[in-house]
């Protein structure tokens, strides 16, 4: 559920951005409102490609369907419940399971540490041996 909750929050992202760079373009190339009361005319601000319109317009509109698609769907309140029950279940399966495995590694490392130890003492008893042999030859 948290995934199609980040994809729902990107889309409303996404939505947001559309919006406001539409509004951006109208507002940049948008005619100036004439007022009775002041003679001014500033310089005629570019007019937006038609292209730009139908952009915004398609992206807007794509946008909406994604969200209404994910709002759509998340789980229902009535069946959280239940999912939430199954979930659990599910996972607690899982970490039994994990569990046993982890245990088994464990009497694994512990039997393999074992044979380690007993290879290094018998390493070391032959060199111990060795040295006191050498020393006694030396002498």
């Amino acid at each position: 559920m948290a995934d199609r909750l980040s994809q729902l929050q990107d889309a409303l992202h996404t939505q947001a951005e559309n919006i406001c760079n539409s509004i951006g373009v109208l507002q940049q190339c948008a005619p100036p409102s004439i007022f009775p009361e002041f003679d001014r005319v500033g310089p005629k601000p570019p007019q937006p490609p038609e292209d730009y319109c139908q952009m915004f317009a398609t992206l807007i509109s794509k946008t909406a369907k994604d969200i209404d698609i994910l709002i759509d769907s998340l789980p229902s309140e009535e069946s959280f419940p239940e999912l939430q029950e199954s979930s659990i279940t599910c996972l607690d399966i899982e970490n039994k399971e994990a569990a046993r495995i982890l245990e088994e590694n464990v009497v694994k490392g512990e039997y393999l540490l074992d044979q380690i130890r007993k290879v290094l003492s018998d390493i070391a008893q032959s060199q111990l041996e060795s040295q006191k042999i050498n020393s006694l030859q030396n002498k």
